[in-house]
């Protein structure tokens, strides 16, 4: 796999009708994945998704493009220097 680099990804959902997609996306990156954990905010009417990952950056950056493209939805990412 080469280098690769620990972070996090930060995902805010306004729209719970794409989080299907987001679904397919997170699964298609699971090799990645270290950590995932779901919090629905109801009362401001968001969803947020955390992840911890371990991976190339083409692969993180990869999976946040495609999660950032998703109308109603924001994705910020965190990566180790090292």
């Amino acid at each position: 796999m080469g280098e690769t680099r620990i972070g996090t990804v930060g995902i805010v959902v306004d729209d719970p009708e794409v989080t299907g997609r987001i679904n397919a996306i997170l699964h298609e990156y699971a090799d990645i994945i270290v950590g995932r954990l779901g919090i629905p905010y109801r009362s401001r009417g968001v969803s947020i998704i955390a992840l911890a990952v371990d991976g190339s950056m083409d692969a993180i950056s990869g999976m946040t493009g495609k999660i950032g493209k998703l109308q109603g939805v924001s994705v910020k990412a965190a990566i180790s220097r090292r």
